[in-house]
């Protein structure tokens, strides 16, 4: 089943892009919940953190290490939050795995 983010992806639909990959692709995201709020997302179709495989261990650590990479971009690599939601119960709306990159103010704890 495709996404808009797969459509993103396959540039059906526009997006801020911040950064691209063969493996991933970041862009802004359109409701922003902090003045920096980019979605990184694996090119690969993955629903939920929760159906990802062994298989794609390397996909996965891609991810972080490119969110870093990213966040330094921005300006924001001393101070963000990474934030997966798995599941519509922890909030996640589109069902293509993604990371939510956020800074530019101030984070509670717990989150949530």
């Amino acid at each position: 089943m495709s996404t808009i983010f797969t459509k993103i992806i396959n540039r059906e639909i526009p997006a801020d892009i911040v950064h691209e990959d063969d493996w991933c692709l970041a862009f802004r995201d359109v409701n922003p919940q902090a003045p920096t709020h980019v979605l990184l997302i694996p090119k690969k179709e993955i629903p939920r953190l929760m159906d990802a495989k062994a298989q794609d261990a390397a996909l996965l650590g891609h991810l972080m290490l490119t969110a870093n990479k990213i966040a330094q971009q921005l300006g924001v690599g001393d101070a963000f939050r990474l934030a997966v939601n798995n599941g519509a119960g922890a909030g996640q709306s589109v069902f293509h795995l993604h990371l939510h990159i956020l800074a530019g103010r101030k984070f509670s704890w717990p989150p949530g």
